[in-house]
């Protein structure tokens, strides 16, 4: 039996374009920048100059979300998704540090959202790619709390997301050093003083596409 092609976005997906499901919370949704200026939109737009074609990001994210909270959200609106997208993002669990949530607690809710992911891939692991948690301890927001504790917090949440993700042999873009740049350079921060700028996610993305384009 001939083997098929390999896959060609450019000439299986002109009118048929994929489908990119984006799992997470503020930094997903794009807190406090326009629509366009969120890293799932710019890595969609950034894939089309590629001659990759997506349609418009389906995103499941609201600022404030903890990893159980995502799961109830992904579980409720589960009936509206499709069974399978073609390419899968997961970033979750600033919230559960700033809320001061056990980490084996992380690891565990973590876990299952991964699962999920991968199961929203179509089982397909290659589709799916996480990113890791930035540090909003360097932003205007943090000032008067302990910023060095709030970094070492998400160091340890970013240990556990990143074992756990290379455990599936899954992609992971560690974002969190570019995020820290905004110590230095405010053009990095949103105008609510906590949140990426758009600039900020346009870096997040250059760091994304190389990794992303090798699945297609």
């Amino acid at each position: 039996m001939k083997k098929p092609d390999k896959f060609n976005p450019m000439q299986n997906n002109i009118e048929n374009k994929l489908n990119y499901l984006a799992l997470g919370d503020s930094y997903t949704i794009g807190e406090s920048v326009p629509d366009s200026g969120r890293f799932p939109v710019q890595l969609v737009n950034a894939l089309q100059k590629n001659g990759v074609l997506f349609n418009t990001p389906e995103i499941i994210a609201t600022t404030g979300w903890t990893t159980d909270e995502l799961a109830a959200a992904i579980k409720k609106k589960e009936s509206q998704l499709l069974t399978k997208y073609n390419l899968v993002s997961l970033l979750i669990g600033v919230n559960n540090q700033y809320r001061g949530r056990d980490a084996e607690e992380y690891r565990a809710q973590f876990k299952d959202l991964l699962k999920t992911a991968i199961v929203f891939a179509g089982g397909d692991k290659s589709r799916v790619f996480v990113v890791s948690i930035p540090d909003w301890g360097v932003t205007p927001f943090a000032e008067g709390r302990d910023r060095k504790k709030i970094g070492e917090e998400i160091d340890l949440y970013n240990k556990i997301n990143k074992e756990e993700t290379q455990k599936e042999g899954i992609a992971y873009v560690d974002i969190t050093p570019e995020s820290r740049n905004a110590a230095t350079d405010k053009t990095l921060v949103a105008s609510d003083g906590l949140h990426p700028s758009e600039k900020m996610y346009k870096e997040w993305v250059d760091m994304i596409l190389p990794h992303v384009k090798k699945m297609f």
